[in-house]
Parts: structure tokens; sequence; C-alpha cells
């Protein structure tokens, strides 16, 4: 299983970014997918999670300005972010757990948001 992650940047507060992650050696239309994020000094926490018939799960500090989709023709998870703020700053990792009994993580993309 490899998770390819892209779209982190720098961007001012109110901007948005799009990530975005590739996944490939998994059946990806019918896994769970999700993003993390983990500041600097502090634990990974779940950002969003959308299982593989769409149903979606945000964390209360980003409800109403992230969005998480998926392509599974293209194989890709996508986060959209907009409303940014300098508490967003991060780096952003993909997830897709339980397969073959384990979670399998992207290499993670940096976010920062600027006030």
């Amino acid at each position: 299983v490899q998770l390819q992650a892209s779209g982190g940047g720098m961007v001012q507060a109110g901007g948005s970014l799009k990530l975005s992650c590739k996944a490939s050696g998994m059946n990806f239309r019918i896994n769970t997918m999700a993003w993390y994020r983990q500041a600097p000094g502090k634990d990974r926490d779940l950002v969003a999670q959308i299982s593989s018939d769409g149903n979606t799960n945000y964390a209360d500090s980003v409800k109403d300005r992230f969005t998480i989709s998926r392509d599974n023709v293209r194989r890709t998870l996508y986060l959209q972010m907009d409303n940014l703020r300098p508490e967003d700053t991060a780096v952003y990792y993909c997830n897709a757990p339980g397969i073959r009994g384990r979670d399998f993580w992207g290499q993670g993309t940096l976010v920062t948001v600027s006030s």
C-alpha cells in the first residue's frame, strides 16, 4: 500500500487549500479513508474521515470549513480546506485504516497558515 499526499503549502488566514492523496496497492473503493494532522509538539489528531459509501465525520474544529471527499475511479482522497486559520498549521497525513490488520499512512504534507 502506498499513499502519496500533495497540495500543502503556505496561505494567509482566510485562504483555501486542497489536499490530495493518491492510493495504490489497495482496494481503495471499499476502504474507509481519513485525514489526520500533527502540529509541532502535539499529538496526531483525526481531522476528517469518509467511509466507503461516502459517510463523513469531522473534528469539531474543522466542521463547516473542511470537506473530505473521494474519487474511487482515480483512487484519490481529497481534503478541501476553506477559511483556514493559523491554528490549522500542521503536517497533514492521509490514512488508510484496517488493511491486513494495520493502518497505512502517507508521507505527510505541510500546511502553514499565517495570520
